[in-house]
This record gives C-alpha cells, sequence and structure tokens, in this order.
C-alpha cells in the first residue's frame, strides 16, 4: 500500500514525465540515434550522464518516505532535471522500467571494496579491494554461483508502481539494471557488461594479472574461462527464464549508449526474446598495458567467443583501444559501436573505423569537474575529436563526471558549445 503523500509525489512526477515523453523532439531523437547506429547519421547524437554526479539530484530534495518509491522518485526526478536542463539528446521512453530481482550466489570468496578515506565533504571516487585469490593455488576457491529471479518480488513492486503511477507511466518488467545497487547482480546494460578482466582484477589485482602472465599463464587462462562460463550461465540462465526483453530503447546498450537500431527487434517486439536479438558490451580495461599479442592469447578469444551470442556488440570503456582495434574488428564481425576515450588516439582510431562502425566518443570527464572547470581544454577536447571524426558516424557520450560543485549549467553549456563545433 502506498502512502498518500508519497503517491501525490510520484504521481506528479511521473505526469512530468508523461509530457515530457509525447514532446515530438523525442521522435526525433529517437530517429536520429538510429541513424547513427545504423551507420546512415545525419548528424552526431550527444549524451551527458547525470546519475553519476553528486547533488544532481540532492538528497533532501526527496520527499517519498518508503524505501522503495525514494529510489524511484531519485531516478524520476534525475531524468526530469536532464530533459528540462541539459538540452542533449536525451529521450524519454513513455514507461518506467523496473527490472526483475535476481539473486546470484558468490564466487566463493569475499571480496570487499574499501573506499578512499576522504574529509567528510569530498566524495570518496577512489577505491580498492582486498584481492582474496593471493597464488595461483588459490583459485580452488572460486566456485560456480547459481543465478534465482525472485518473481513474487518483483511483481509486488510493480503492482506497487501501478497504483501508484501505471495510469500515467505503464511499468515494464525486465532484464533492467537495478536502480538500486544492491538489489540483484552488480551489473550493467541489463546484465550484458562482459565485465572478465573487471571481475578478475577484483580476485587478483593488477601485479597479479600482471605477473602471472609469465609466472602462471595458464592460471590466467583458467580465470578467463572461468568468467567467460559464469556469464555465459548468466546469460543463458535470463534467456531460459524468459527475462529478456529488446534494448534497442533507451536501456544502455553499452556505456550510457542507447540501442535504438534497425538490426535488431524494436523495443515493441512481439515473441520471445533472445540473446541474439540483443547488444551485449565487451571491455577489458585491465589488460590495457598489455601488449597486443599478449591480448590476443590470453583476453580476446574469451571476449569474442561471448560477442558471438549477441546480435550486435558495443566495445571498450575508458582504456584505449587504438593499438589493439584490428585484432578486435577480425575477431568480433558484430561489432558495431567502439568506445574512443580520451585515452585513444582520436585521428587513428577514426580512420580505422571510418562509417562501418559508430564512434563512440567519451570526452575527458576531468576538464569539466571539480569546482574549476577549464573551458579551454574542454574546447579544446571537442575540437580535436571534430576534426578528428567529422566524417564517421559520432555520437558523444559524456560520463564519469561525479562532480560539477553544485553547477549544473556547465553541463548545458558543454552541450551548447559541442553542438555549435559540430554545426548541428
Amino acid at each position: 500500500m502506498v502512502n498518500a503523500s508519497d503517491k501525490k509525489v510520484i504521481r506528479e512526477l511521473a505526469s512530468r514525465w508523461k509530457d515530457l515523453a509525447a514532446q515530438p523532439v523525442m521522435r526525433e531523437r529517437k530517429r536520429l540515434w538510429k541513424a547513427v547506429h545504423d551507420l546512415e547519421p545525419e548528424r552526431p547524437v550527444i549524451l551527458v550522464e547525470t546519475s553519476s554526479i553528486d547533488g544532481f539530484v540532492a538528497p533532501e530534495e526527496l520527499s517519498c518516505q518508503d524505501p522503495f518509491l525514494r529510489a524511484v522518485e531519485q531516478n524520476l526526478r534525475d531524468n526530469l532535471r536532464h530533459a528540462e536542463e541539459l538540452g542533449d539528446d536525451l529521450i524519454l521512453e513513455p514507461y518506467f522500467r523496473l527490472g526483475w530481482h535476481l539473486d546470484c550466489s558468490d564466487f566463493g570468496v569475499n571480496v570487499e571494496t574499501r573506499p578512499a578515506t576522504v574529509a567528510k565533504d569530498e566524495i570518496a571516487l577512489g577505491y580498492t579491494f582486498n584481492f582474496p585469490i593471493r597464488s595461483p593455488a588459490d583459485v580452488r576457491l572460486l566456485k560456480q554461483r547459481s543465478f534465482q529471479v525472485d518473481r513474487p518480488r518483483t511483481l509486488q513492486r510493480k503492482q506497487l508502481l501501478e497504483d501508484a503511477m501505471g495510469d500515467l507511466l505503464p511499468v515494464r518488467v525486465g532484464n533492467y539494471d537495478p536502480f538500486l545497487a544492491q538489489w540483484g547482480d552488480e551489473g550493467w546494460t541489463g546484465m550484458f557488461f562482459f565485465g572478465l578482466t573487471w571481475q578478475i582484477y577484483r580476485f587478483i589485482g593488477n601485479d597479479g594479472l600482471l605477473y602471472w602472465l609469465y609466472d602462471a599463464p595458464d592460471t590466467i587462462h583458467w580465470l578467463m574461462e572461468y568468467m567467460a562460463q559464469d556469464r555465459e550461465r548468466l546469460f543463458e540462465f535470463l534467456e531460459r527464464e524468459k527475462l529478456l526483453v529488446p534494448n534497442t530503447d533507451n536501456q544502455m546498450a553499452g556505456p550510457r549508449a542507447y540501442g535504438y537500431v534497425s538490426e535488431l527487434p524494436g523495443p515493441e517486439a512481439d515473441g520471445r526474446t533472445r540473446l541474439k536479438d540483443l547488444w551485449g558490451w565487451a571491455e577489458s580495461q585491465e589488460s590495457t598495458v598489455i601488449s597486443p599479442d599478449m591480448y590476443k592469447e590470453f583476453f580476446l578469444p574469451y571476449l569474442a567467443r561471448l560477442s558471438a551470442r549477441f546480435g550486435l556488440v558495443y566495445y571498450g570503456c575508458c582504456e584505449p583501444v587504438h593499438d589493439r582495434l584490428s585484432l578486435i574488428m577480425q575477431a568480433i564481425p558484430n561489432l558495431r559501436s567502439v568506445s574512443v576515450s580520451g585515452w585513444a588516439d582520436f585521428r587513428q582510431v577514426a580512420e580505422m573505423l571510418g562509417r562501418r562502425y559508430v564512434y563512440s566518443r567519451k570526452p575527458t570527464p576531468a576538464f569539466i569537474s571539480g569546482p574549476n572547470p577549464d573551458w579551454g581544454l574542454v574546447e579544446q577536447d571537442m575540437r580535436k575529436t571534430y576534426a578528428a571524426a567529422k566524417d564517421c558516424c559520432v555520437e558523444l557520450l559524456f560520463r564519469d563526471i561525479y562532480t560539477v560543485a553544485k553547477d549544473r549549467p556547465r553541463l548545458a553549456r558543454w552541450v551548447a558549445m559541442t553542438r555549435k563545433i559540430f554545426g548541428m
């Protein structure tokens, strides 16, 4: 049962969402996103990640008392503020997404996150782990995970939301990312983030990852096979239990990338959704400092194996890819989008991708973050991008900003500046 005050808050926000989602500009933006992903762009598309920005919606702005509805309120307010203030190519669909509640067992070892110690008024962005696998022999401690879906709990929450706002904003249940981190698996993009070296790093640390390539190469292969099988079991579980829905809407189909594309079933598609109908997200940030040849031997085969299960693949996150991009393109024939971070060689990647792939540019967040943004560097970053990639299929995804020192207008300023540079 939803109390009257919480229901009033949720309904007011849902009504605003409904009105914004019905605006003609949303249909136009969908068309533009789809054109980029279809490799027939009319112009670049732009999206800023606001959900990770400290204080974009401050805790004191939230009114709901129920913890679940308070999280829903946070999600609604974040998207509404984004839509009303930034002027980027954000899309609001005329429905609200709710992820299935998944219960996943552990890996057999306790991976502890240890955040950095900071002052009370600072954000703890840095963190490390206890790295429980201390020697190659310790991999015997790892066990096979199991997965379960809690349908009653999920559907109970769906009913709660429908009672509160279902007549305004229908609720869709699927393999969506949980908006409360403690619920379900710690995944992104609807659980289709591969995260192989991401997890192995948490087991053995950077020292283990680098040294064992020489001292215990068979153990690295064992760990990659272990993680690949873990992901395969998860993906197969989601498909077998009929939990999948198309990620070809504004659900993330990569790191903050929308999934609109013509080659895969759309969000209104009828029938059972399969892995082959979806985007997958491959990356290997932790192997960046390892040579392309060793990357090809120890990591790429497992990423390619998982990629083959999906319809289209987004590759990369924050790592540079220019020195191994040709290997990735050969190994993953269904590759569609490639992340181009600030560490990449912009021009080299643009020449390699051409108009055969999406040039998914991640602007450098350090230039705009904190109390004193450097607008000269911010502009230079975008002008270099334009010079390198103006003839490519470009999406501009501004992620990992984390703090703007309560100066939200700088985000809209960046969007306007970028539109001007790219002639939009």
